[in-house]
């Protein structure tokens, strides 16, 4: 784009960004060029920003709704849930294998779904994206109302719901491409936070919904159903929106299509692993415990339910998903000023430490410091999410850049070539991470069955928080790393 605003002018220039709001494939995108930047690429990235953070944003929605769903399925007349809330075995097991369902299909998909960016574009894959939610929402409200549905039927809806967690991947690597190095954080950090933003708000909406609902129709099988069927269709126009708005307003970068060589690449990398073991500890435990908050709070402090302000403010759960969304673009922007590694190191030291007041809260039988403490170990994984998400596209930049310069290659090629693979990396990493989520949960279960107790597996995330703190400082903030595979000054921005 430089040459050709070099060689054409001004016009040229402002064609290329016409050709941009035209939702076209941009051949030329050089974000880390400031003239290029501030004569229009600004502002068509944070374009891209806006549309990709609000499609995300539904995608999580989706993913975790039937985290919620499945509490009132019982006494909608579901046999298959009918007891859950007095502790029916069969009914637990059965809304446990509902509700992990599209976890793990959701993680599945983070692969192909950051894969599918440098074939489809990213304007393409978020509309396409968004408009699949369309069909677990408005199969969940068909069938909620047909009381007779089985339930292989409802797990085949909760494994469609899957597709909004895949979301996450190729959200996150589309924007990795609009930004330039020095502002990739706090994008990356934005746009992750508006999609771990809809936990909150499905745990918050969807109770209140179905509440409203029984009061409209009456507190029976039928109201249940109808409060269900209210609380999934208010979704669906903005789903619509989303499908529109990416088809109208978005961009897909030319080069961002795979070299051919970019996914080989990066699985090879031993820092996709290691950044994948990494995530697990930050998005893993922010999405398990986002899943599981509620159920501890019921089963370490059971007397809560007799507190009229608790049941007033509905589940207080939605306050763990909530703090973590807004402090992640935090843990983004700070990893722009002191590095993703310090940040990052500092996040699991901080975590362990909450894991331990969490013990010692339930020692107490204090819920004002459970809560407390829970709370600030979901912010410091926002702030991990936006860190370590910070460190991935440095790592493949400083390894490139280092590269390039023994080999006499042409640094603005190895450049995009880390891009790409960072973008291939993304979609791996982010796919470990939410399984990670689905591995906290059980390791929670399996501690309560055979200890009889969660407090083996809280010690045990504790003694794990540390290794992976001292996993990232081995690797990327010991005095040797400055001096080995990357170099000094991309060290600095890692």
């Amino acid at each position: 784009m430089t040459a050709t605003v070099a060689t054409t002018g001004q016009q040229s220039e402002t064609q290329a960004f016409e050709h941009q709001t035209r939702g076209r494939w941009l051949d030329k995108w050089e974000p880390d060029n400031t003239e290029f930047w501030e004569a229009g690429g600004k502002k068509t990235a944070r374009k891209n920003l806006i549309f990709s953070v609000f499609a995300e944003n539904l995608g999580f929605s989706i993913w975790v709704i039937w985290g919620t769903v499945v509490t009132s399925m019982g006494l909608a007349g579901f046999d298959f849930l009918a007891g859950l809330g007095k502790g029916n075995p069969t009914a637990v097991s059965n809304a446990l294998l509902l509700t992990s369902t599209p976890t793990l299909v959701g993680a599945a998909l983070r692969i192909p779904y950051t894969f599918a960016i440098p074939k489809f574009g990213g304007r393409a894959f978020t509309a396409f994206s968004a408009a699949m939610l369309l069909i677990p929402t408005i199969g969940l409200a068909y069938f909620v109302n047909q009381p007779e549905t089985p339930m292989w039927v409802f797990m085949v809806l909760a494994a469609l719901a899957g597709v909004g967690g895949g979301n996450f991947s190729s959200s996150m690597a589309n924007i990795s491409f609009f930004f330039p190095e020095g502002k990739k954080g706090a994008a990356l950090g934005i746009n992750a936070a508006g999609g771990n933003l809809g936990v909150a708000q499905t745990q918050l909406v969807l109770p209140l919904l179905i509440t409203l609902g029984t009061h409209i129709m009456a507190k029976d099988a039928a109201g249940y159903r109808f409060g269900i069927t209210l609380s999934v269709l208010v979704w669906i126009p903005f789903i619509l929106v989303a499908t529109f708005g990416a088809l109208r307003y978005m961009d897909s970068i030319g080069t961002a299509k795979s070299d051919g060589k970019s996914y080989k690449l990066a699985l090879t990398n031993r820092h996709t692993w290691i950044m994948s073991f990494l995530y697990i500890g930050t998005f893993g435990s922010f999405i398990g415990f986002s899943f599981a908050f509620p159920t501890l709070i019921k089963a370490n402090f059971p007397d809560l339910a007799k507190i009229g302000w608790i049941t007033t403010l509905g589940n207080l759960a939605f306050l763990g998903a909530l703090v973590g969304s807004f402090s992640r673009p935090f843990g983004g922007w700070v990893s722009d000023k002191v590095g993703g590694a310090k940040m990052t190191v500092f996040v699991f030291g901080g975590m362990s430490v909450a894991v331990a007041l969490i013990m010692a809260a339930l020692e107490m039988k204090s819920f004002p410091l459970y809560l407390a403490a829970f709370l600030v170990l979901f912010i410091l994984t926002g702030i991990g999410n936006g860190s370590t998400y910070r460190m991935i596209p440095s790592i493949f930049s400083a390894e490139a850049k280092k590269y390039a310069s023994e080999h006499g290659m042409d640094i603005s090629e190895a450049t995009a070539s880390a891009r790409r693979q960072a973008g291939a990396a993304i979609g791996v990493i982010g796919a470990i991470g939410a399984s990670g989520g689905y591995v906290l949960q059980q390791a929670l279960r399996l501690s309560n069955i055979n200890f009889g107790s969660m407090t083996p597996a809280f010690w045990a995330y504790a003694g794990a928080f540390l290794v992976m703190g001292a996993v990232t400082w081995f690797f990327y903030l010991r005095s040797s790393f400055a001096t080995g595979r990357i170099s000094s000054l991309a060290y600095a921005n890692v």
